[in-house]
């Protein structure tokens, strides 16, 4: 997209620290869109989700550990890049993980943060809202961390709260996405399979089940699009 064009051709990474790194999707639009870079490394607590990264990223600059972002095991001003895409509202300590990935940023090095948030949204672009804080009431229920999605507004005041320099915010959205592609919405058919299964488990199963059966005819009417997201980059202070 242009926005992540715009925010990152011009930063050179160095080393890049991808936090919460899931699969490695960030990782690809940094590859993509940064001016250049040295080596990126991906942090994440599921080994699972980090065996996918790796195999999407065989590559020697890029490698992955398994590592909990509220206690990371790098000293500080390991890296010149730290970065998080939406990961916070999974995250059960975020003041102490953004502190830590303050923390291992060399001074003059960037932070970016990119996240989803639930206002100002098109109707298909809240169909992805409303699935998206199901799952994470399902989440929740069966003891994970996964909270509701932030507003622009509590993103921005965040974001003000690290203090960085130099900092800019873009709002990403992709609207021109067909909201009843065939294929995006199957995708979307089978999460909710999967989630349903996973509520089958809960004492409160018939509600959720319910609320599932209605977000599935929500996605043949109203369709879907990826709702926008909050895109900030700024620079840790030297002194």
């Amino acid at each position: 997209m242009d926005n992540w064009q715009q925010a990152l051709n011009s930063v050179s990474g160095g080393h890049v620290l991808d936090v919460a790194t899931g699969g490695g999707g960030f990782i690809q639009v940094l590859v993509d869109n940064l001016r250049d870079y040295t080596t990126i490394t991906g942090i994440d607590t599921s080994e699972r989700a980090l065996e996918s990264a790796r195999q999407r990223f065989p590559h020697e600059a890029v490698h992955f550990l398994l590592m909990d972002a509220a206690h990371l095991d790098f000293p500080d001003a390991a890296f010149d890049t730290v970065c998080i895409s939406h990961s916070l509202h999974h995250l059960a300590e975020l003041p102490r993980v953004l502190a830590e990935m303050l923390r291992v940023l060399k001074p003059g090095g960037h932070f970016i943060l990119s996240e989803m948030y639930r206002d100002g949204l098109t109707e298909a672009q809240q169909t992805h809202v409303m699935v998206h804080h199901w799952w994470g009431e399902i989440d929740r229920a069966l003891g994970g961390s996964h909270n509701e999605t932030f507003t622009r507004q509590q993103l921005v005041d965040l974001v003000n709260g690290l203090a960085l320099h130099e900092c800019v915010c873009y709002d990403v959205a992709d609207l021109d996405r067909d909201p009843h592609d065939p294929e995006a919405l199957q995708v979307l058919e089978d999460r909710i399979d999967h989630y349903c299964q996973r509520a089958q488990e809960l004492p409160e199963a018939e509600t959720l089940l319910q609320r599932g059966a209605a977000l599935r005819e929500r996605l043949q009417t109203v369709g879907f699009q990826s709702a926008t997201a909050l895109l900030a980059l700024g620079v840790k202070p030297k002194v």
